[in-house]
């Protein structure tokens, strides 16, 4: 009996590898003319709901049909694990150019004659750089028009079946599929395959890949467009490469190609910046020795005979300051001159790459046929789901066509609903960074009276201060936190948005981004906002510490400043958060597929048909792009708002972009489903929040210079408060520390044990002494130091926007030869296209046509003029 079922097993896996044998990687239908432009699948599931099922099917598939879609079935008998039915969808001509016209879609209509620009004299010196032209160029330039059913002659149509891209094929049926009816359930009329999705109706909907990635097809048709994009762009030993941006937008579409684009640019950029702040690292790594705070610090004569006042109450000791020798040293890496040039640098170079992008941005919407889509998007991406949930209408003051709306009254009700939420869930991140504080203050104690009664720890003591142990095993607290709250926020950003029901595409998408923007940017910087503008700022002064709920002290910062701490806490969530997004976009699509696919690779390669190959592939959801934007404008804030105090964070960034690029390539060729194609003329809503980030670095920046580093200290000292003219800086220490009286300690703040009998200890404020009238009182120099740090916040921020507006007024958004080059090409087709007009009343006025009167020849003629005077 077993041998049976194995004879019938073999005779099955032979009919079907004779059946397939010329199809088995083919994009084509059974006839081998029709191109499979998209696939769906289903199984049949039995349970109570499958006759629903059924009947939603038969019902889609009819009226796919009957809008002029051609369907070929595979049975579940022919599919690999013998469960999943494929439908195969073809749009005829007649179809494409439908809604080629509905959809605006440009086509070319001659090829264009407009000589390229001067070629760069650099362009020798790229040539390894360079990718053959026949990958970055796969078509010829042409000048193109929307796309009119009633002038087919007036375009390049060589050939019917390949006028029309693949891309601009699936995002045809896309948008039949999208709108397409399937019944009426509950009163109301049901459609589109999203639902049919989600309701388990169909378990996917795709295009196909032109081919698998790894080797080119047997089929002399197929175009092998995919593996180009492996082999040129997607292996990370083409790192160095140029990306092949038209191929990418051909395949892919114009919404992927400019994401790519964009992160290319941003790439690119980063390398100037990169080399700029390792310049001003090893400025600080240079200087180090010759830096005086810590020489003092390290000096036993100096350092080793200051006593500093206990870092917690009762439980901790008093201490030296040349335990921290090692610290304030490092310190010094960061808080130098060249902080304060690096900080005003990136205020320009910010200005900089966002003025270049947009001139990018518009040379690529020129040589993509973008420069008139802003309309099309508003008016034709309205979403099925908001017309589906909108039930009454009202008439477009502009198309003058009934058209589905949402009460006011629902409107404010929802926005109401999804700005408490919103608040709700800011709230819990300011709440869990709260608790973060309070762990900080409570295990800041233990660290203290751990270190300076464990001997195990001495070798390490100098370097591992309390404060730094606190620091780091918080910022990894935090990160967990952070990634935790991550995986709630993306489900509840989404269920608020599809609660408001946003009219367009383009609404959903931009609301979307607002909120998950917000969430983090608070998840994820408020942690260095705490340490760069709150930490070490309100401790008050021994006898009179500020306490945290009247229980935790709050905490000071190290002696040679806070902004070794802002550093370590950058680089711990920065770079964790690189490492982690990293892992997780390639690691896990790459696992699961091998999962889905462990036994289609023992069975012989002929029985794993295109479909199927895809089928087991990952999903890139609608919003797959929109995560790659978050990642990167997440980052794009950790090297603008906090740079003052990490000068290598740009390099970091350029290493992780550089492998980003190539492992969003990578998964996107190789472990997704092919993406349905998407229009898009600019990276959207992401445009301003850049530029808000832009001008808020500017600020973030100056008070992290002012109030995070002891640089304005240390000038003031330098300028007004100087004791030794041959070493101005010489003293500063000692003047930067206040004197406090031990005995003048309450019970609660004084130390248990005072083994050596100390007299006083020092603490990081500018106070007078206790044997002063104004005891323990601020004294002028705090007050001329509060002074120069405004003066200085107010001196910088203005000179960097000055040199910003003004560097953003001189670049022009659009480039002077790309404005030219679209004029002339709007001329040119404009005379095409009169042209034709007039070609075609000639041939009616020949044939007899009395509607082609001569006022209607003499005024098309009279168009054409006006056009050329124009």
């Amino acid at each position: 009996q077993q041998s049976g079922r194995r004879y019938n097993l073999f005779l099955k896996r032979r009919l079907r590898i004779d059946k397939r044998h010329q199809s088995k990687d083919s994009i084509f239908f059974r006839d081998g003319v029709r191109r499979i432009d998209f696939v769906l699948s289903y199984v049949d599931d039995f349970n109570k709901e499958l006759e629903k099922k059924l009947e939603r099917r038969k019902e889609f598939e009819s009226n796919l049909q009957k809008a002029g879609l051609e369907l070929e079935t595979e049975d579940k008998k022919e599919s690999e694990d013998g469960k999943i039915f494929f439908v195969k969808i073809h749009a005829p001509w007649e179809v494409l150019i439908t809604y080629a016209e509905v959809l605006n879609i440009k086509v070319p209509i001659k090829e264009n004659d407009i000589p390229s620009t001067v070629e760069n004299p650099l362009d020798c010196m790229l040539f390894p750089l360079r990718l053959p032209e026949k990958v970055m160029h796969p078509e010829p330039d042409y000048f193109t028009a929307p796309f009119s059913k009633d002038k087919q002659e007036l375009y390049l149509i060589n050939d019917e079946s390949t006028f029309f891209s693949p891309s601009m094929r699936n995002r045809i049926v896309n948008y039949i599929l999208t709108r397409c009816p399937y019944g009426t359930e509950e009163g109301k009329k049901k459609f589109g395959i999203k639902r049919l999705l989600n309701n388990g109706t169909y378990t996917a909907a795709y295009p196909l890949h032109d081919c698998q990635y790894w080797k080119k097809a047997n089929d002399p048709n197929c175009d092998n467009e995919r593996y180009t994009l492996y082999m040129e762009w997607a292996r990370f030993l083409r790192f160095y490469k140029e990306q092949p941006l038209d191929l990418i937008r051909k395949y892919y579409g114009e919404k992927i190609g400019i994401y790519f684009a964009w992160l290319g640019f941003y790439t690119e950029m980063l390398f100037l910046a990169a080399v700029v702040g390792l310049i001003c690292f090893l400025y600080g790594l240079f200087t180090m020795d010759e830096n005086m705070s810590s020489k003092e610090i390290c000096d036993p004569a100096i350092g080793g005979e200051i006593i500093m006042c206990p870092l917690c109450d009762q439980e901790c000791e008093y201490w030296r300051l040349n335990t921290t020798c090692e610290s304030s040293q490092y310190s010094h890496l960061f808080d130098n001159v060249a902080t304060l040039f690096f900080a005003i640098f990136m205020g320009i170079w910010v200005t900089l790459f966002l003025e270049f992008w947009k001139r990018r941005q518009a040379r690529l919407k020129y040589e993509w046929d973008l420069v008139d889509f802003e309309e099309e998007q508003q008016q034709l991406q309205l979403r099925p789901e908001y017309e589906a949930k909108c039930t009454q209408k009202k008439r477009n003051p502009v198309t003058q066509e009934m058209e589905p709306y949402l009460p006011l009254t629902s409107q404010a009700v929802r926005f109401c609903i999804s700005g408490t939420t919103v608040l709700f869930w800011v709230s819990l991140i300011i709440a869990s960074m709260i608790a973060v504080i309070v762990y900080r203050l409570a295990v800041y104690a233990a660290f203290a009276s751990l270190m300076e009664n464990t001997q195990t720890l001495q070798p390490i003591s100098g370097l591992l201060t309390p404060q730094l142990a606190t620091s780091v095993t918080a910022s990894c607290l935090n990160f967990v936190i952070i990634m935790i709250l991550n995986f709630f926020y993306e489900r509840i950003a989404i269920w608020i948005t599809d609660m408001e029901i946003p009219r367009t595409h383009m609404e959903y998408e931009n609301r979307l981004t607002m909120k998950m923007f917000l969430f983090q940017f608070v998840n994820y910087y408020s942690s260095c906002f705490y340490v760069a503008f709150f930490k070490g700022k309100f401790v008050g002064y021994p006898g009179a510490y500020t306490y945290m709920f009247n229980r935790w002290r709050n905490e000071e910062c190290d002696p040679a400043g806070c902004l070794i701490e802002l550093t370590t806490q950058l680089t711990i969530v920065m770079a964790g958060k690189q490492i982690w997004g990293n892992i997780q976009e390639a690691f896990v699509p790459w696992i699961c597929n091998w999962w889905g696919r462990r036994k289609a690779r023992n069975n012989p390669e002929n029985l794993y048909s295109r479909w199927e190959q895809d089928h087991d592939l990952q999903t890139f959801g609608a919003l797959g792009l929109f995560y790659e934007y978050l990642e990167m404008v997440i980052q794009f804030g950790f090297i603008t708002l906090f740079v003052a105090s990490f000068p290598l964070a740009p390099l970091l960034a350029l290493m992780n972009n550089i492998l980003e690029i190539r492992v969003d390539s990578w998964k996107l060729t190789t472990q997704y489903r092919r993406p349905v194609a998407a229009k898009a003329h600019s990276i959207g809503v992401w445009q301003e929040i850049l530029n808000g980030m832009a001008i808020l670095s500017v600020v973030t920046n100056a008070f992290i210079v002012a109030f995070t580093s002891d640089m304005i200290p240390r000038l003031v000292y330098y300028y007004a408060y100087y004791e030794n003219e041959d070493s101005p800086m010489s003293g500063y220490i000692n003047n930067s520390l206040s004197v406090f009286l031990i005995s003048d300690f309450p019970d609660r703040n004084k130390p248990k044990e005072n083994p050596e009998n100390f007299v006083i200890c020092r603490y990081r404020d500018y106070r007078y002494p206790p044997d002063h009238e104004r005891k323990y009182l601020h004294s002028m120099q705090f007050w001329h130091i509060l002074a120069a740090k405004l003066a200085f916040i107010i001196i910088m921020e203005h000179v960097v926007f000055i040199v910003k507006f003004f560097v953003a007024w001189m670049i022009p958004d659009v480039p002077a030869d790309v404005k030219a080059r679209i004029k002339r090409e709007k001329y040119l087709t404009q005379k095409i296209l009169h042209e034709y007009e007039l070609e075609k009343l000639k041939e009616r006025l020949c044939q007899g046509d009395k509607r082609a009167t001569e006022k209607e020849f003499i005024a098309t003629e009279g168009r054409m003029e006006l056009s050329r005077a124009m």
